[in-house]
């Protein structure tokens, strides 16, 4: 017994073919990916103006997050596109280096991304003398938005699927082998997503937590990298890398030093933290 996978169209929108002065453009396609960045971008940026005015105390303002928000977008789209090639298929851009720019092809690392958003709060919070870890705790609440809706379009274009499995809930996706497997894209939009939204949107609600800035990015980092860490064994690996040493996937080997890193902040924060 599985479940039915419900074929989506990838194509979300198609308009054309368009003429414009005698040249015909089109038609032209918006995918469901391109629109689940689109609205992880959005609703980001809406939750993030929200937290600015209620927690940011005048520190982080909205004027910040509307000009932080292209420095946000560069470092996802160039972080997570490097972050592809870096680990995961550095010897097909090695051959095919202009390929680095398709990115309409596919190819995004997560840990990428999240590299390139840091160093875009830092560099940011440091040209604009910010509060570094207020700026982070602000942004890292709002990065499980895009994290749900991006797991959502992967289910949709039937990649980044799961594991053989003979639970009930198994699917069969198309392209594969035909067997059931774990639709593990809604396990990580469930978990990096939704519940990892809740989780600290509670401890930016909460005076204890909230005034102690790093704390929230912290347990951004170490909660994702768990989830993640963890989802990944009912993950099918990377069919160019499979499993590397200890039996770890590249996502579970990437997650460790994101899980330490989360222990590592608290540290250097805890220094700086209001004395009770």
């Amino acid at each position: 017994m599985s479940l039915t996978f419900p074929v989506i169209d990838p194509v979300a929108v198609t308009l054309g073919p368009l003429s414009i002065a005698d040249i015909t453009l089109g038609p032209l396609m918006i995918r469901w990916y391109a629109l689940a960045y689109l609205a992880g971008f959005l609703l980001g940026w809406v939750y993030a103006v929200r937290l600015a005015k209620r927690y940011g105390d005048n520190l982080v303002t909205r004027e910040h997050i509307d000009d932080f928000m292209m420095w946000v977008v560069i470092g996802v789209i160039a972080g997570g596109r490097v972050g592809y090639v870096l680990f995961y298929n550095l010897p097909y851009f090695l051959s095919n280096p202009l390929h680095l720019f398709y990115v309409w092809e596919g190819g995004m690392s997560f840990h990428g991304g999240a590299s390139g958003v840091i160093f875009a709060i830092i560099g940011y919070a440091y040209f604009n003398r910010l509060p570094m870890f207020r700026l982070a705790d602000i942004v890292c609440a709002c990065v499980p938005i895009g994290l749900f809706f991006g797991r959502l379009a992967n289910f949709v274009n039937a990649e980044l699927y799961g594991r053989v499995t003979t639970a009930s809930w198994g699917m069969v996706f198309p392209g594969t082998d035909g067997q059931p497997r774990h639709p593990s894209q809604l396990y990580e939009a469930a978990t990096e997503g939704a519940l990892l939204f809740i989780i600290l949107a509670l401890l930016m609600m909460i005076p204890a937590t909230r005034n102690r800035p790093g704390l929230v990015s912290a347990v951004f980092l170490f909660g994702y990298g768990l989830s993640r860490f963890l989802i990944e064994f009912v993950r099918e690996p990377d069919v160019q890398l499979g499993t590397l040493s200890f039996g770890l996937t590249m996502g579970q080997s990437l997650c460790l030093p994101m899980m330490a890193g989360g222990l590592i902040v608290v540290m250097i924060a805890a220094r700086h933290w209001p004395k009770s």
